[in-house]
């Protein structure tokens, strides 16, 4: 099991905490490092640019593997897209791991004029943007004639290496994303998901891998989490407040009550021995990483503290 780090970057993130976090990531040997892809998610904060904090990652790091978890297919031509995640998996050396998703954030969309159409249509227009990248990637010249998108003899260059970037699809939507996923993703990370939840998602994605004639044992499973994690009852708390106001937790919940709302849920929240536990269950159902929320850019603690303590615990599961 790898333990990574996600990071929600609408959430104040600064260029000086970006180069910070992706420093720290790297020194304590983190595997990975992925970030949202959002203008504004609740109260607006300060917010840094997916594509160019990739480039940064990209020129900063040398071993982690990061990406967008996920971008929308609604924020950007799917074109520019392509392009952009071919450069800066060449500029990475093929760390670069290219999320994708339908969109969700009506709100932001709506702040900035960009349109959001029903959910059927920004499934159609998410499945053509993948089958349009993966065009542009691998043929010289591309041609795709789709109802939303298309080219026309298009041979984009630089191109990147055969198989890469790979696609990662998040997400958990039974009847299109994880048909998606079984018919074009080298990976699938669901999000803060339960081990039973995990389970019954699992053999969803396993029939349609069965339709497509594909073995599910190709897909990379991976999972996002929104955990409440620490050394002490002090630092459990302070996470538990920060998570707490993001979420909007009940008035008069305690952090104590918080974290075993979670824990009731299935989720991961509690000291290193609960926390191993959690981890081991999802790992005995084949999920090979869980990408951590940092969501104090302004402490270290919980990174430190998944590296010196948990995974050294988990690391052979």
């Amino acid at each position: 099991m790898d333990i990574g780090l996600m990071v929600e970057g609408q959430n104040g993130l600064t260029w000086e905490r970006w180069l910070h976090i992706l420093a720290l990531a790297e020194g304590l040997g983190f595997p990975s490092v992925f970030r949202s892809d959002h203008y504004f998610v609740g109260p607006p904060q300060e917010s840094l640019e997916a594509y160019l904090s990739f480039v940064v990652a990209a020129r900063e790091t040398k071993t982690i593997r990061f990406g967008p978890m996920v971008s929308p297919v609604t924020f950007r031509s799917p074109v520019d897209v392509a392009r952009m995640a071919a450069q800066i998996d060449i500029l990475s050396g093929g760390r670069f791991v290219m999320g994708v998703g339908a969109g969700w954030n009506e709100a932001e969309h709506k702040a900035y004029g960009v349109p959001f159409p029903a959910v059927r249509e920004r499934f159609d227009r998410l499945e053509e943007s993948i089958q349009l990248a993966k065009a542009l990637w691998t043929q010289s010249p591309a041609t795709f004639e789709g109802k939303h998108y298309r080219l026309d003899e298009a041979d984009l260059m630089p191109k990147p290496a055969a198989g890469r970037p790979p696609l990662l699809i998040g997400g958990g939507g039974e009847k299109r994303t994880l048909k998606l996923v079984a018919r074009y993703a080298d990976e699938w990370n669901a999000v803060n998901l339960s081990p039973d939840g995990y389970r019954q998602k699992l053999g969803v994605l396993e029939r349609h891998c069965e339709a497509e004639g594909r073995d599910p044992a190709t897909i990379r499973r991976s999972m996002m989490v929104f955990a409440v994690v620490g050394p002490s009852e002090a630092s459990l708390d302070a996470s538990s407040r920060r998570v707490m106001g993001m979420f909007g937790a009940a008035a008069g919940t305690s952090p104590a009550d918080f974290r075993a709302g979670m824990r009731a849920r299935g989720l991961i929240a509690g000291g290193t021995e609960q926390v191993v536990d959690e981890v081991g269950r999802l790992a005995e159902l084949g999920v090979s990483e869980l990408m951590f929320q940092h969501f104090n850019f302004d402490s270290d603690d919980v990174p430190e503290y998944l590296a010196t303590e948990v995974v050294p615990r988990v690391r052979n599961l």
